[in-house]
């Protein structure tokens, strides 16, 4: 049970556009969501849900359509932007224009609101500084121009400079968007360290379903029209609510493995052995139109001993030993074991 204050708070929040003579572009309604400290939360929506708006609104960017945001026990509207800069760091979608100056210049520019209109940069500052480039993992690009770094390092960079404001939250829109594989990992990893060493609300906004399972603390998924599901990844997943938010026509989550697949396996064919090469094994036959599912008599089976020693069993008790995954996939496909395995597509 969560004995600390939310950072964000929001009261039967509803937000969407003001639009010409006074009427209103409503996207989501009654929003009662918390913020908390030392986590990494992760907004999920398909396109069109509202995740742009929604951090728009508590960034204070566009105005709250109805309800109350507060943040640190205040509320948004009484902060000056000089406060909510001490309080608030913002990393939003749009690739940085700053390619005419260094790593280092733009990390330093997360020092404004301490060092005034001037600028003038003191030792502490440059300490700071040169803690959050050390922080972010960018500290070796620090006198490269901005213009020279890859997309995944230019990330770090805006990263390192929300660190250098020192406030106690981040909120970043799609952080992971122009991102190779690798990139995304490692920038997830690093927001995560970043809110369990230092403390930091962490707030994202993103597409990518399975990083958001495996790094997330907490999920706020948001779609039109209904209300939001707030909750650690493994809740969501066990009481359905991702099955409901993400399965579509031809589309559904399958909360075995935590992904999404274009169609329901009906046709069960029992994995039991070695966890990772069961875990493969399945992943294999979810691909091809079969659910894992416990080992049990009158059903095909497949012991997984090693990635080149699997044994495929038949409800007639037939034993076939396979090399690898393809050889597996190639033998339950085959005419004489399909007539076998599409009845029990009916248990």
């Amino acid at each position: 049970m969560r004995t600390q204050e939310p950072v964000i708070e929001t009261n039967h929040l509803g937000i969407g556009y003001l639009l010409k003579g006074g009427r209103r572009k409503i996207i989501h309604e009654d929003l009662n969501l918390r913020l908390q400290p030392g986590e990494v939360t992760c907004l999920l929506g398909l396109n069109g849900a509202g995740k742009s708006t929604l951090l728009r609104t508590l960034c204070g960017f566009q105005p709250p359509l109805s309800g109350e945001i507060r943040l640190m026990g205040k509320p948004l509207a009484s902060y000056s932007q000089s406060n909510f800069s001490l309080t608030v760091g913002v990393v939003l979608t749009e690739k940085t224009n700053a390619g005419g100056i260094t790593v280092y210049e733009l990390v330093s520019l997360g020092r404004h609101p301490y060092t005034g209109f001037f600028g003038q940069l003191k030792k502490h500052d440059r300490e700071i500084i040169g803690q959050s480039l050390e922080a972010a993992g960018i500290a070796h690009k620090a006198q490269n121009y901005v213009s020279e770094l890859s997309d995944g390092e230019r990330q770090k960079a805006m990263i390192a400079k929300a660190l250098a404001q020192q406030c106690p939250i981040i909120l970043l829109d799609e952080p992971t968007a122009f991102l190779d594989v690798t990139s995304r990992i490692e920038t997830m990893v690093l927001l995560h360290r970043l809110a369990t060493e230092q403390h930091k609300a962490i707030l994202l906004s993103t597409h990518d379903l399975d990083l958001a399972i495996q790094m997330g603390d907490c999920l706020w998924l948001q779609e039109k029209g209904r209300p939001m599901a707030c909750g650690t990844p493994e809740d969501l997943i066990l009481s359905g609510a991702f099955e409901s938010f993400f399965g579509k026509e031809g589309i559904v989550f399958d909360p075995s493995t935590g992904k999404l697949n274009t169609k329901a396996p009906v046709d069960p064919i029992g994995v039991e052995g070695d966890f990772l090469v069961s875990y493969w094994v399945g992943n294999a036959l979810i691909r091809n139109g079969f659910r894992p599912a416990p080992a049990k008599e009158g059903q095909v089976n497949v012991n997984c001993l090693s990635p080149s020693d699997l044994l495929l069993t038949l409800p007639d008790g037939k034993v076939r030993k396979l090399d690898g995954v393809a050889a597996l996939i190639e033998a339950v496909r085959e005419e004489e074991f399909s007539t076998k395995v599409s009845p029990l597509s009916a248990q």
